[in-house]
């Protein structure tokens, strides 16, 4: 951190754990990670956010304003975590509360089967029913709309593109809803028109957009509600398909399409990686594909044969 004083010159202080320096670097870390997982380029982020470039940069290259340090003093003053202290919402129910903070109490390995438990006791849609659902994430390019209607012709049940939905739903395009309102309104777009399909659907195939999985409230919904399948395929099989649909999104004015890309990919893995199943489909045929996402899902025979008929 830079410390600048009238009449002296610039002092940088040592990044030792627990100073401000370090917390920074945290911080601008965690940025550029939603950043990439959002896929925005740091030019649209500081659009959207009504900051400038060069500070974005700064913020996360670890020299953001001192504010935020000043901040988090404030919320270690008072006890509790700096998102507390700067949630934007209603004080949360003191059973939330109390229920977050038996969670972190537990090891990493533990919270994984607490959560299914939690689903598996009150969640709505039966094991049956999420069945019926089959929903396709992963980065665009990877197959998931030709996929996802061959499964849904064979199935005998609707194929839904969410972003079609969103579009029809709100009479824009998605360039035009991003443009025009940014990235906020259009993850609340998302959720609705979501909670829209599976209200009105007890049984589909649908593929979700690539950044889906970046809004945690509807990630949660659509595990909870579906068979989620991770729909994968190597970074370059990715890039030559989006680019065979004519659309760049989301890298374009990149000169670094490629290693933008790469970078999406590797910050979303580990939220892909919450689907039930995964399939990659570089290297194979559209039939194959299909096949080996019927045994992944292990929809019998009988079913098929019905539903097709």
């Amino acid at each position: 951190m830079h410390v600048n004083m009238p009449g002296m010159k610039p002092v940088r202080t040592r990044a030792v754990p627990g100073n401000s320096d370090a917390y920074l670097q945290r911080l601008g870390d965690r940025v550029r990670v939603l950043r990439n997982q959002r896929g925005m380029t740091r030019k649209a982020l500081a659009q959207h956010a009504k900051v400038s470039e060069r500070y974005l940069a700064q913020l996360e290259a670890g020299q953001g304003n001192i504010s935020i340090v000043l901040l988090r003093r404030i919320a270690r003053a008072i006890g509790l975590p700096v998102t507390q202290l700067v949630h934007d919402g209603a004080e949360p129910p003191l059973d939330l509360v109390l229920l977050t903070q038996f969670l972190e109490r537990l090891p990493p390995d533990m919270l994984g089967e607490a959560r299914k438990l939690v689903v598996e006791h009150f969640s709505s849609p039966s094991e049956d029913v999420r069945r019926n659902r089959i929903a396709l994430i992963g980065l665009r390019g990877g197959g998931k709309s030709t996929l996802g209607a061959l499964l849904a012709k064979k199935l005998g049940v609707p194929f839904i593109e969410l972003d079609r939905e969103i579009e029809r739903r709100s009479g824009a395009s998605l360039s035009e809803i991003f443009d025009m309102f940014g990235q906020e309104t259009f993850r609340r777009a998302e959720r609705d028109a979501l909670d829209d399909v599976l209200r009105q659907h007890p049984a589909f195939v649908i593929a979700t957009s690539g950044s889906i999985v970046t809004e945690p409230g509807t990630l949660e919904l659509l595990l909870s509600s579906c068979f989620t399948v991770w729909v994968r395929a190597e970074p370059s099989e990715h890039m030559k398909r989006v680019m065979a649909q004519g659309d760049m999104r989301p890298m374009a004015n990149s000169a670094r399409a490629m290693e933008d890309l790469i970078s999406i990919l590797k910050s979303r893995e580990p939220l892909y990686a919450r689907a039930e199943a995964a399939l990659t489909t570089t290297g194979h045929t559209p039939d194959q594909n299909l096949a080996e996402l019927l045994r992944l899902i292990a929809i019998p025979d009988s079913r098929i044969t019905r539903q097709s008929a």
